[in-house]
């Protein structure tokens, strides 16, 4: 897979901006929310930018299965690690 450059990825830059709040947010969140549709693409190409995303499995209060996504360390700014200069 090629992960898409958050710095030129609206689709990316919307879906890391809902996880921005540390809150845990399922996947039907982030789809309403981000309007995405593929959301562990998504995140697979957030951490590929370099995020850290944990993901854990839970159950809705309706008894189905879903899947929760938190951003741990958003993905790092363009210029950390440059020597200025």
């Amino acid at each position: 897979m090629h992960a898409a450059k958050l710095s030129r990825s609206p689709r990316l830059q919307r879906v890391h901006a809902c996880l921005a709040d540390g809150a845990e947010h399922s996947t039907l969140d982030i789809v309403r929310r981000a309007g995405v549709c593929a959301v562990n693409a998504c995140i697979a190409e957030l951490r590929d930018n370099g995020a850290r995303i944990s993901c854990r499995q839970s159950v809705s209060p309706r008894g189905e299965r879903i899947w929760l996504y938190r951003m741990v360390r958003p993905v790092p700014s363009q210029d950390e690690g440059q020597a200025d200069g």
